[in-house]
């Protein structure tokens, strides 16, 4: 698929790329770990974050709510995803594994947007505002997980009127079911390009020509 952009109006939107999702010796990364592995994930994601930079692509990082004593336990409705984070403290202020893997992390001109309650990198955040002031009509959505913060995050960019790019090998899932679900089923009917993570730094390399 031949996918063109503007580097000044294209954003790479880095969605949670902690060490327990993403590090060996992370909570959640055994579960992570077989789909990780399959498709090169974190291997890509510096790829990916480092051909933006070079071609001067804006790169926000999109955290999911570090885990604080007292989060969800007065909540009327949390979701499952957060009992579990509630369970297992995942992601959790102070501690490595609510940390950003070492070789993804903010440079100078990154943005790291608030933090994100559930799986929407919009929803109750800044991000739909750090676009429009930084006049960002493109977004490529890569991190984790594929079916659930990175769709939503990536539904919610289309619905708001952003031309929306899926990585296929850029994000991973705790299944391989979830992931086709992803990228065969559910991304076809909001992302404007789903496209693997070479074809992504080919398509940076001729924006920068």
């Amino acid at each position: 698929m031949t996918q063109a952009y503007d580097t000044r109006r294209t954003a790479v939107l880095l969605v949670d790329p902690y060490n327990d999702f993403i590090s060996e010796g992370g909570k959640l990364w055994p579960r992570l770990e077989p789909v990780a592995k399959e498709v090169g994930l974190v291997d890509h994601l510096r790829t990916v974050i480092a051909s933006a930079r070079e071609a001067r692509i804006q790169v926000m990082f999109v955290p999911h709510r570090q885990w604080e004593p007292g989060d969800y336990d007065t909540w009327a409705h949390p979701n499952p995803t957060q009992r579990g984070i509630q369970e297992r403290h995942s992601f959790a202020r102070g501690t490595w594994g609510g940390e950003f893997h070492p070789d993804l992390q903010p440079q100078a001109g990154d943005i790291v947007i608030h933090q994100h309650w559930a799986q929407s990198g919009f929803a109750n955040t800044d991000l739909d505002f750090q676009l429009k002031q930084h006049d960002i009509s493109h977004v490529v959505v890569v991190g984790v997980l594929a079916n659930t913060c990175i769709e939503s995050t990536s539904r919610f960019a289309m619905e708001l009127g952003y031309h929306v790019t899926l990585v296929r090998d850029a994000t991973a899932a705790f299944l391989p079911e979830m992931m086709h679900a992803a990228h065969e089923l559910n991304g076809p009917t909001f992302a404007h390009a789903i496209l693997t993570t070479e074809e992504l730094v080919s398509a940076f390399e001729a924006a920068r020509t």
